[in-house]
């Protein structure tokens, strides 16, 4: 007698091995031992000194005090979010689309914590949260960064100049934000119009502790004279 029915003529799958339970992130902080005459170089290794500075200067504290995020995220915390965005930019991932090759990269999940970085999508969606005036919120957390970290360096500015100009930046196709405007160029290309400016120290002062003060100079305009 010939069965023709599929529990019969399908062969059984094969079992899989179990999924391994995801082990607990891994912890980097100021405590973590490093060495810089090893012959294994670990890969963006830089963001240990980076993270461990943040830390010291209570970049969290100030974050979690100056910005005010009403949306309760789920993947992280909103200083994590920031925290992340900030070290992806220094090893020189300026895109949110670039983060995904840093979803499980151990140095930055271990600074922030986590198993691996949420998808891109949730970073966009974290941003798109944020209400206008958290752009002035960030400016104040720039602006106390560079206090504490001037501070903490013992550099007193006596005199700083700031050169101001405008940046003609051409654009090919429609892109949010482009109009046509001076460009000299490229005539009748939308560009966009940015201000950049330059600073110079005109003179500071690095007094360490229990030294006589001196004063140097570090204007960048006597350099080329």
């Amino acid at each position: 007698m010939v069965t023709d029915r599929k529990e019969d003529s399908d062969k059984s799958p094969v079992n899989q091995g179990p999924e391994k339970v995801s082990s607990e992130p891994n912890k980097i902080g100021p405590a973590t031992p490093y060495d810089f005459d090893g012959k294994n170089l670990t890969a963006y290794g830089g963001l240990l000194p980076v993270g461990t500075l943040l830390e010291r200067i209570g970049f969290r504290q100030l974050v979690e005090e100056t910005l005010k995020v009403k949306r309760q995220t789920r993947a992280m915390p909103a200083y994590q979010f920031i925290l992340a965005m900030v070290l992806a930019c220094y090893v020189g991932f300026s895109r949110l689309h670039h983060l995904r090759f840093l979803q499980r990269e151990p140095m930055l999940t271990g600074i922030l914590g986590v198993l691996r970085l949420p998808p891109q999508c949730t970073f966009w969606r974290f941003l798109a949260s944020l209400h206008g005036s958290v752009a002035g919120q960030l400016l104040e957390v720039q602006r106390c960064l560079r206090q504490r970290v001037w501070e903490a360096a013992n550099v007193r500015l006596s005199a700083v100049v700031l050169n101001t100009d405008t940046t003609v930046h051409t654009l090919f196709g429609n892109q949010m934000g482009a109009r046509k405007g001076y460009n000299p160029k490229n005539k009748g290309k939308k560009s966009y119009q940015r201000m950049s400016s330059e600073g110079w120290c005109i003179q500071w002062e690095s007094t360490p502790p229990g030294q006589k003060s001196e004063s140097c100079s570090l204007d960048s305009r006597e350099e080329g004279n």
